[in-house]
């Protein structure tokens, strides 16, 4: 399955999208969460400034 899925975005348009994985810590407990989000590839450093 993960090839799969990995072959659809390396065609035709897949290709100007990028999957962020971005680590945040949680105000109420402390601990950290990954945040997972497929962005567009102009829009990924402003992703990851928030």
């Amino acid at each position: 399955m993960a090839k799969k899925a990995v072959a659809t975005l390396q065609k035709g348009e897949g290709r100007s999208y990028a999957k962020v994985i971005k680590m945040v810590k949680s105000p109420k407990t402390g601990a950290y969460y990954f945040d997972e989000k497929i962005v567009h590839n102009d829009d990924v450093k402003a992703h990851l400034a928030k």
